[in-house]
């Protein structure tokens, strides 16, 4: 299978072509959304994050901000600071630097006089780039150029049973042709991590599934809480789901059975052609999904039984569920029926097949409901209270 994109300077592939109007705090999202809204074909998120943060908590703001900048779904970013928060814009136009070479403007609302004045400023840069992007022409790549990212929320046990596992073989289909497929969520690896780590290719990426859930489970602890007191959450236990380690069972059917062949750090970049990886990201859906995209994932695959509607500012989010009853209530959201499976109607495989196909549909432009309802909804996992 083949899909078309765009080529960017660094060497990756987009499967969208927009400028990302880039808050760097909680303090310039208003103004991001200002400028988005005057200049077609481009995209902002709102920004709870970049002041007020200790040091890990910055981080993975600055990774999530670097990595929407250099996802090769962006064309060229805009970057639009206060001026005073933590994450600074030499630091967060170092922190682009780093992961790309596409284009770069920056907007500093207190220097540029104003909210008025970095407005007008920021619109003639962001057009002037939207209007170079509109240049590229697409060309034919191979699947093996994907970074396919999954998740899972709202889930029921027709997650575990038909959507995950139609996921799964999607997975393994981009693994065989030579691409990279992220799993996430990593207290929804608690209590079947044996299970994932015996995939692992080696020692080292056996050990850090460990390390991973350990980590995760043990930071809950330090505040005298527990993961599980949140997690399944209520939707998951009215439709049906009773335990964590139940949940955990049917998350990884999402990895398929490719070998596990590394675990990284939240929103750091993750290489291409790699086959099956895992991401530590928290359960909550937006911010797991902001990770993965930050990370590189051009298009992203999300079940949920009971149905959802998040999507991403950066990246397309194709919905799938295995619930038929869902298919029909949130027509609005889901773009997959995988209820089939549960039927005997399909096999596993031909799912898989038939997902693959919309992935790759979606890779080439086709938009799905997410994208079509203008979803943009962005969290960055935490550590800490603000200070």
């Amino acid at each position: 299978m083949t899909f078309y994109g765009y080529r960017r300077p660094d060497g990756r592939v987009g499967v969208r072509n927009k400028v990302l109007i880039l808050p760097a705090s909680v303090c310039a999202s208003d103004t991001t959304r200002i400028i988005s809204q005057q200049v077609e074909g481009s995209v902002t998120f709102n920004n709870q994050q970049g002041c007020s943060q200790v040091a890990p908590d910055q981080q993975f703001t600055m990774d999530v901000m670097a990595g929407y900048a250099a996802n090769p779904n962006i064309y060229g970013t805009v970057v639009v600071s206060l001026g005073c928060e933590n994450c600074q814009m030499d630091l967060v136009v170092a922190a682009i630097r780093e992961r790309t070479n596409k284009p770069l403007e920056q907007v500093i609302i207190q220097e540029a006089g104003g909210t008025l004045k970095a407005v007008e400023k920021a619109v003639r840069y962001a057009k002037k780039m939207v209007a170079d992007a509109s240049m590229l022409q697409k060309e034919e790549f191979p699947i093996s150029e994907l970074i396919v990212g999954t998740e899972c929320g709202g889930s029921d046990p027709t997650s575990g049973l038909a959507a995950n596992p139609a996921i799964g073989a999607m997975s393994d289909l981009v693994v065989e042709a030579g691409g990279t497929s992220i799993l996430s969520e990593t207290p929804e690896c608690i209590g079947a991590e044996h299970i994932l780590a015996r995939r692992a290719k080696n020692k080292q990426v056996h050990d850090r599934v460990y390390e991973v859930t350990e980590r995760f489970e043990n930071h809950f602890h330090g505040v005298g809480e527990d993961v599980r007191a949140g997690n399944p959450s209520p939707g998951n236990k009215a439709g049906g789901i009773t335990t964590l380690e139940e949940k955990s069972l049917g998350c990884i059917h999402k990895g398929g059975h490719s070998t596990l062949n590394n675990v990284y750090d939240y929103a750091k970049q993750v290489q291409a052609h790699e086959g099956l990886v895992l991401m530590d990201t928290p359960g909550n859906d937006p911010s797991s999904v902001a990770a993965m995209v930050a990370g590189g994932a051009q298009v992203v695959v999300f079940s949920s039984g009971r149905g959802s509607p998040v999507g991403s500012p950066i990246a397309p989010v194709v919905k799938i569920t295995g619930n038929k009853l869902t298919y029909a209530n949130m027509e609005d959201n889901i773009d997959f029926n995988a209820a089939p499976i549960i039927y005997g109607e399909k096999t596993i495989d031909e799912m898989g097949q038939e997902l693959l196909q919309m992935v790759v549909e979606t890779a080439s432009g086709k938009q799905t409901k997410a994208e079509a309802l203008g979803f943009t909804e962005t969290a960055i996992a935490r550590m800490c209270n603000f200070v």
